[in-house]
């Protein structure tokens, strides 16, 4: 019984990074295409660029986090 209750909670935790990563990425994609847009404000643009850096941080430890659970 045990077993199976630590594998569905490793399920659900491996599908809630998943999820995390793809929202990650999206606003990555999201602050980059808004930064690419912006013209005359080079302050918006470089916060806009900080942003979408962040997320790729946080995109590359979700998948490490995904990595080290599927291994255990």
């Amino acid at each position: 019984m045990s077993f199976f209750k630590g594998n569905e909670e490793k399920e659900n935790l491996e599908a809630v990074l998943k999820d995390s990563i793809e929202i990650e990425e999206d606003l990555m994609r999201t602050y980059l295409i808004t930064a690419e847009r912006v013209h005359d404000d080079d302050e918006l643009k470089e916060r806009l660029e900080n942003f979408a850096e962040g997320n790729a941080k946080r995109t590359k430890q979700l998948i490490d986090e995904l990595n080290e659970t599927k291994e255990k």
